[in-house]
This record gives structure tokens, C-alpha cells and sequence, in this order.
């Protein structure tokens, strides 16, 4: 069944103000009107992230949302499709973020408003962990795009984890996947939109 419902998560520091969830918001809205799209700003916490997300989705329809996620977001977003058993789609996903945002533990900024704040607790970790589900088989189509020049993850954990979704692997690139605007319309295919 096509999708009517698409979810976007933006990453660590960021915000639906990225790049990418404009592009993509733009993108729906001008080819997909009817489509209901939502790019939640998510707190720092990950349990109050997800808990904020699956209130906010509790009335969609399970055979007809798709989600994209972009680094943390992509941690979330394959969180998220096992939980709806919904299509997704990966952009740098984090694989293992309670390793890697150990060290961010402290005062962060928001990468759009370096004057915003937050602070990423120690127990922010365990909440990390709780949510993670690469023990588990995809419950639904999944796509990854991953470029091999992203500076702050290994594309090769990314490649390997997400070995069985559709594989976009990148030459060059970076984090923030700069040329989104070359993949968007893959993005939007394979949520297949109504």
C-alpha cells in the first residue's frame, strides 16, 4: 500500500531546520501534496524522543508509513520501522550511538542555533541502548544511503549493519550528505508515496 504517512528524524545537534528534512519537506509537499509529513524536533532525551514520536504517530496507519532517518535519526528511524513494521529509510545512520555519544556527554549546541543549548545527560546512554535493535531482521523494506567520506562514522559498520536494505553506498560525500539534493528523489521513491 502506498504511503500516505512520512516521518522524518533529524540527528544529534540538529533540528527539522537541516538541510536534508527542508529538502525533503519541500520535496513531498510540491510532488505529494496529500501526503502527511512531520519532522518532529526531537528533546535530547531518547527515551522522551521516542516516546514523543510514537504518541505523535499513535494514530497512523501502520500499513502506510514510511520514515526517514538521518545519523541519529537513522538509529531512531530503524527503531521506529520495527516497532510500525514500516518502510524506512537510513541517511548515515548512527549504528551504535550509546558508544559514540559517550563522549558528548555534557553541554551541547544546537547545530542551527549555536545560542540554543542542551544538555546530554549520562543516562541518555542506557536510553540508547534500550532502543537498540540491530539484533533484530529488518521488519519492513529498508534503504541506506551511506557516503564513505562521512568524517564522524565508520561507513563500513554502516554498510554492515544495514547489509540487507537497499545500498546506496556514496564515493566521497560527507556527514551531512551534502548532494542530498542527487538522492532525493530515491528517498521519495522508495517510500512510495501517494
Amino acid at each position: 500500500m502506498p504511503t500516505t504517512h512520512l516521518l522524518y528524524l533529524h540527528g544529534f545537534r540538529s533540528s527539522p531546520r537541516s538541510a536534508k528534512a527542508q529538502m525533503t519537506a519541500a520535496h513531498v509537499t510540491r510532488t505529494h501534496p496529500q501526503v502527511h509529513f512531520w519532522c518532529p524536533q526531537l528533546p535530547p532525551s531518547p527515551a522522551e524522543a521516542m516516546a514523543m514520536v510514537s504518541e505523535g504517530t499513535s494514530h497512523w496507519p501502520r500499513e502506510s508509513t514510511a520514515v526517514i532517518g538521518s545519523s541519529l535519526g537513522g538509529f531512531y528511524a530503524s527503531w521506529f520501522a520495527q516497532h510500525m513494521k514500516c518502510r524506512s529509510v537510513m541517511l548515515n545512520p548512527a549504528v551504535n550511538p550509546a558508544r559514540d555519544l559517550e563522549r558528548h556527554i555534557g553541554d551541547q549546541t544546537a547545530w542551527h542555533n549555536p545560542n540554543e543549548h542542551f544538555y546530554f545527560q549520562p543516562h541518555f546512554v542506557d536510553e540508547l541502548k534500550a532502543l537498540d535493535v540491530r539484533h533484530l531482521p529488518p521488519a519492513a523494506p529498508e534503504m541506506a544511503i551511506i557516503a564513505k567520506g562521512d568524517e564522524l562514522l565508520d561507513w563500513h559498520e554502516m554498510a554492515e549493519r544495514y547489509a540487507k536494505a537497499e545500498l546506496h553506498i556514496l564515493e566521497g560525500g560527507d556527514h551531512a550528505l551534502s548532494n542530498f539534493e542527487c538522492h532525493v528523489d530515491d528517498v521519495i521513491r522508495f517510500c512510495d508515496l501517494v
